[in-house]
């Protein structure tokens, strides 16, 4: 009996590169896989449906989910996950130094609906009383200009975003402090080169996000794997391949970070840093599954709602496919 043949859209990360090269094999399938930034995969996601399996935005997922319209069906591997205290970028010669301080600013965003935007809105208005309709949202492309949104948001009548002029990149504007921010899961370039005012607001980004998860235990997700809802439908074994064989190229991938013998990783205090999370966060501080990750997805959903990105609350429930709330056990 043949493998089912199947498109596969996702990161370059260490935590699916066994699957890319072979040594992880998903029952049943014989995956084509595509190696994709973000911006691409997602855009052919939820205006294309391009591949059978891709790497989707909780965020977008989360509307289509809520409008009823969604192609996918999600499995609980979160291959993109992040402490979204390097995401907030400010002019630092506006007298910013808090959170607080961003009331009343013009910030710019690559798109609203962002699943990064989503934490650090949820982020900045529970923890610092900074609320969305503080601060002027100004949207564009960050080095082209006219990124659209990838989903049409119909956003709270209190919130306003302000399209960036025509011919304006969002990195041009805050090198010119045409804006006071900037807030997304990508750094703008102007910061990466050096700009001499422009700065992170959390200068100590890994010292927020730890007070962050010792108060809240919260690691945020940013993305799951999806499954044209189709597939699953005519083959029920399909999602729980897929949790199967993505949770075992993740351990392969665990298991190489804490190989000393010779950094597998081009950067240095990777064992230190490892240890550091785990000290903290317990010795898988990358879960998958919806059992460890369920105060956090409930989080995220409760912002998504309480932003206007979401029609309803979705569910945790509504998300993930059946099958994959549970494994079996030896």
């Amino acid at each position: 009996m043949s493998k089912l043949t199947l498109s596969l859209a996702m990161g370059d990360y260490d935590r699916t590169r066994a699957i890319v090269d072979g040594r992880v094999q998903i029952d049943g399938v014989d995956p084509v896989p595509m190696l994709q930034s973000p911006e691409e995969m997602f855009f052919r996601a939820f205006r294309h449906q391009a591949c059978d399996i891709s790497e989707l935005s909780l965020s977008s997922y989360s509307i289509s989910v809520a409008r009823g319209d969604a192609h996918y069906v999600a499995i609980p591997v979160f291959l993109s996950r992040a402490f979204r205290h390097t995401s907030v970028y400010i002019r630092t010669d506006r007298g910013i130094d808090s959170p607080e301080d961003l009331k009343g600013r013009r910030i710019g965003i690559a798109e609203y609906q962002l699943s990064a935007n989503v934490w650090v809105r949820g982020i900045l208005e529970e923890h610092h009383g900074v609320k969305p309709s503080d601060i002027t949202w100004v949207r564009g492309g960050m080095d082209t200009p006219g990124r659209p949104e990838k989903i049409k948001v119909d956003l709270p009548s209190d919130v306003v975003v302000e399209a960036a002029p025509d011919g304006s990149t969002l990195n041009q504007m805050l090198m010119d402090g045409e804006i006071d921010g900037f807030i997304g899961p990508r750094w703008p370039r102007c910061f990466a080169e050096g700009h001499p005012h422009v700065g992170r607001l959390f200068t100590d980004s890994i010292g927020a996000a730890e007070d962050y998860f010792r108060k809240t235990q919260i690691f945020p997700i940013m993305h799951v794997v999806g499954l044209r809802r189709s597939l699953a439908d005519a083959h029920p074994w399909l999602p729980g391949a897929l949790m199967k064989g993505f949770s075992e190229a993740k351990a392969l991938a665990t298991a190489a970070l804490q190989d000393t013998s010779a950094t597998k990783v081009t950067m240095p205090f990777v064992e230190d840093t490892l240890n550091r999370a785990q000290a903290l966060m317990g010795p898988d501080p990358w879960s998958y599954g919806v059992a460890a990750n369920t105060h956090t997805l409930d989080t995220f959903l409760g912002y998504h709602a309480s932003q206007g990105l979401s029609p309803r609350r979705v569910a945790i429930e509504e998300l993930f496919h059946p099958s994959t709330f549970e494994a079996y056990s030896l």
